[in-house]
């Protein structure tokens, strides 16, 4: 009877495998996220992913086709919902009227939320060694997919900042974008201490970034 009654209660077989192949996509991207943080693109081979994975080539290429594929999901896996929460704090904002602190907030506030969070801070990393290692492959992929994102907040900077050139804006931009992806590796001088919770520590970078790239983008 009893073993009847566990047997009532499985899942059926279509539910467990549909479980199963998503917390095996899910552990290869988890593990592949990590080695390239660690080993870099190229230095970390499919051999060595499988292998701490716990599955086989096959299950990579069932998934992801091949390791070029496999690197635009690890970054698709975070990008999207990043990018998502950015454009939505930027239409939130009234039409014509957000200050230049609020379209800076709703660049900078959801990236440095995610580099805050246990798992999104390991992704930083593997950002990191996007720029380093000067990939084009990867490269194109991130301005076919999020291009656009940037497009808006430039757009936005520009009716904000009608006082810069073209070429003087997209330097500025460049330049509060390396400030961000620095503040949300974690590497700099500026340490949480001891007294101040996580949720303090990033308010408080929040505000210093946001007053920083307002006074750099805004600078005559």
């Amino acid at each position: 009877m009893l073993k009847r009654s566990f047997e009532s209660c499985r899942l059926p077989k279509d539910v467990r495998s549909v479980n199963s192949t998503s917390s095996t996509r899910d552990r290869i991207l988890g593990t592949a996220e990590k080695m390239f943080a660690q080993r870099g693109f190229d230095g970390a081979s499919l051999r060595q992913l499988t292998s701490a994975a716990g599955v086989n080539l096959a299950a990579v290429n069932y998934h992801f086709g091949s390791k070029e594929k496999l690197v635009e999901e690890v970054f698709r896996r975070r990008l999207d919902a990043l990018n998502a929460n950015r454009l939505a704090a930027l239409h939130k904002l009234a039409g014509g009227e957000a200050t230049l602190e609020q379209v800076l907030a709703a660049y900078i506030r959801p990236a440095l939320e995610l580099s805050h969070d246990g798992s999104g801070a390991l992704f930083m990393r593997v950002l990191a060694r996007a720029f380093a290692e000067h990939d084009d492959s990867l490269r194109r992929f991130l301005s076919e997919n999020y291009g656009h994102v940037m497009r808006q907040f430039t757009s936005e900077f520009a009716r904000l900042l009608p006082h810069l050139g073209k070429s003087e804006l997209y330097w500025r931009i460049d330049l509060v974008t390396g400030a961000l992806t620095h503040a949300m590796s974690g590497f700099g001088m500026i340490q949480r201490k001891g007294d101040v919770t996580e949720q303090e520590h990033l308010e408080q970078t929040v505000q210093h970034l946001i007053r920083f790239a307002a006074a750099g983008l805004s600078h005559p």
